[in-house]
């Protein structure tokens, strides 16, 4: 028997157009199966149940008269609730900007119309501890750990920390209802 003739790399008798079906459908199966493959690797990288529960907390304000400050967990983190007086309100109103490490009025670091509430992550800015309210010189907490001194607004004034305490993303849901995160 002789061998097929041989037309330009194609052999005659066979259809081109078949062997790039075969192509692009092997092509598809393995797209494919990578999807299937990669989709539950890539869903269990979500959050659990649990750390998306975390992820936001309401905080009913009523519970916390003013001068006091309550603290609460928030995505294992300490977190500050303040209801300041009028006086500290008025001190964090009338520090200079220019004094401050880490330069931030008190305006930006409340809401419009509810001054007096002051919600904060309450880990020092230098290595993460958790600072004290009121054994400071300016009022506000004091980190015992390095020494780092906040105001009455959480803004660093003195000591190691390099920034002000952070004020988490929160709005409020009524007028004594919060939701953080």
């Amino acid at each position: 028997m002789s061998e097929p003739e041989k037309d330009h790399g194609t052999v005659v008798g066979e259809d081109p157009n078949r062997r790039d079906f075969i192509y692009i459908a092997a092509g598809a199966a393995a797209v494919g199966a990578v999807g299937v493959i990669a989709a539950p690797l890539v869903s269990q990288m979500n959050p659990a149940a649990d750390t998306l529960a975390m992820a936001s907390a309401e905080f009913d304000l009523g519970k916390v008269s003013e001068g006091m400050q309550v603290v609460i967990k928030w995505r294992g983190k300490p977190l500050f609730v303040r209801y300041r007086t009028p006086k500290e309100i008025k001190e964090a109103e009338d520090v200079k900007l220019s004094e401050l490490k880490d330069p931030q009025a008190d305006a930006d670091r409340v809401k419009k119309g509810k001054e007096q509430y002051l919600i904060l992550v309450g880990s020092c800015t230098h290595l993460g501890c958790v600072p004290t309210f009121g054994a400071g010189d300016f009022g506000g907490w004091f980190c015992p750990c390095h020494g780092s001194h906040y105001d009455t607004s959480g803004r660093i004034r003195k000591g190691p920390a390099p920034l002000n305490l952070a004020v988490p993303e929160y709005e409020y849901l009524s007028d004594t209802k919060v939701k953080i995160g």
